[in-house]
This record gives C-alpha cells, structure tokens and sequence, in this order.
C-alpha cells in the first residue's frame, strides 16, 4: 500500500483505513441484513433501476462512518448525488451500499456491500461482504485477497470451462471459438460478486456488460488483481476511477494467463 503517514507511530494512514473499511462494511452488511425480505418503500430512477429505503439506510451508514473519520477524502457513491469535489483529492472512497438491488428486493441472495478506497484513479483497499452467503472479501493494494480472513487466488491456467464463466451470453458465445456447447454460469444479480467469485476461483473468467459503473467495479478490481488476476476492458487496458465520466464499457475479469488469452481473442475478434 502507499506509505501515507498517520499521526500514530508505525501506523500508515491506510492501515489505519484498512481497519475503518472492514469494520465499516461489516456494519452496513449487517445493517442491509436486518432489513432483507422485510416491507421496504421501493422507487425507481432513471429507466428502471431500483431503489429501495434499504438502499439509502445502508448509504447513510457508510457515508457517517467512513468520511466521518476522513472528513478530507472525496465520496462517490450510487445513492449520493455526485460531488465533482473528489477530483481534486488524492483519495476518494466508491461505494455501492448494495450491489444487486434487484436480487435483495426479490428476495434472492447474491447482493453484496462494495467498497473502495480509491487513490488517484486506482484502488488501494477493497471490501466486498456478502452477508447471506457469509463471504467477506478484503484486498489491500500490495497484500493479497483474502475471503473470510483467508488467502485467495484465481484459478490458474489459460483453459476456459464454459460453465465457469459468467455475464452476458452474448459475451460467452463470441468467446468460445471452438463451436461447443456452452453451458453459461447462473446468473449472478451482483456484478461485483461475480467479479469476486474470479477471485478464489469459483469462476474461471466473468464479464460485466456495458453500462457498469465505478461503484460496480472499483472494489472488486482490487479483489481480483490481488488473486493475481486482472480486470480490464477487452483491449486490456486497466480501468481508471474517480474520473468525470464514471461509466465503463465490456470488460472482463480472470486469472492472469487466462485474462491475457481472453484479450488476444478478442483482439482478433473485435466487438462490431
């Protein structure tokens, strides 16, 4: 991680931050919990994503606790309005208080708080927490993934098991070149979970479609680049946050042999 001083001795500032994400992100999880499959007032923005009183309780939590503490970092998250004052800091947390609306309200379990710590336009410290499926993801730049307090790695090898790789199957059947059946990987509502599950080798590659959004991503980025993964859009350019423009076109997260083989394909078969 970057060697940014705190005040107490031997401490860096994202250590210190390290601790406030995890024990921050645990709390909304546990928060967003308490409130799955109860009667929620629900509304929709923009053309059909929805929203739910969940939502903004979980948003509040995190936004009291985490600038609450860094009071001097920049903020992006999907139920704040925007400030165009985090360009100007150095680090910016990006923040989905929950990651799969759509499942949550439904009842369903693959929902997820994310959370990043973002420096510059890469993220530095990563939390992602699944509280049905009891997974915690946490990743510091420089240190390693772990899920559950144990360390994780992307599967590896260059090979693909089309029943291992999730996201739009439009995506999936242009990469399987060899004209064989696939079997696409239940849908997972979450995007950054499904980003995730490529981090301990659930799955062998995922895709997010476009239209996805640094709170989608940023966290779960880290997640996998510290599996030795990696996470780029299909040219395999890294993707870059806490920029004005915070949506993200096709990209693709795997292991790092099996990313660079995804890329070349692609190269050669380009998106119309």
């Amino acid at each position: 991680m970057a060697d940014v001083e705190a005040n107490a001795p031997g401490e860096t500032i994202l250590t210190r931050d390290a601790a406030l994400l995890q024990d921050t992100v645990r709390a909304a999880g546990a928060l967003a919990q308490s409130m799955f499959r109860t009667e929620l007032k629900t509304w929709t923005k923009g053309a059909s994503s929805p929203v739910s009183e969940a939502d903004i309780a979980v948003n509040d939590l995190l936004e009291a606790r985490l600038r609450g503490a860094t009071p001097d970092y920049g903020w992006l998250s999907e139920e704040s309005a925007d400030d165009a004052a985090r360009l100007s800091r150095r680090l910016t947390w990006i923040v989905d208080p929950i990651d799969g609306t759509r499942n949550y309200l439904n009842g369903h379990h693959d929902w997820c708080v994310s959370v990043a710590l973002v420096q510059d336009t890469a993220p530095v410290l990563a939390a992602v927490f699944a509280p049905v499926s009891g997974e915690f993801f946490f990743a510091a730049r420089g240190q390693g993934t772990t899920l559950n307090g144990a360390a994780v790695q992307a599967s590896p090898g260059s090979a693909l098991d089309f029943s291992r790789v999730a996201g739009p199957k439009p995506m999936v059947e242009r990469l399987n070149s060899s004209g064989g059946e696939i079997k696409l990987h239940p849908r997972i509502g979450s995007l950054a979970l499904r980003l995730c599950r490529v981090a301990h080798g659930a799955l062998d590659a995922a895709f997010a479609g476009g239209n996805s959004h640094d709170w989608d991503l940023a966290a779960a980025d880290l997640i996998v680049q510290e599996a030795d993964g990696r996470m780029s859009d299909l040219s395999g350019e890294p993707i870059l946050y806490n920029r004005r423009e915070v949506a993200h076109g096709v990209l693709v997260a795997a292991g790092r042999d099996r990313h660079a083989g995804i890329v070349a394909h692609f190269r050669n078969r380009p998106l119309a």
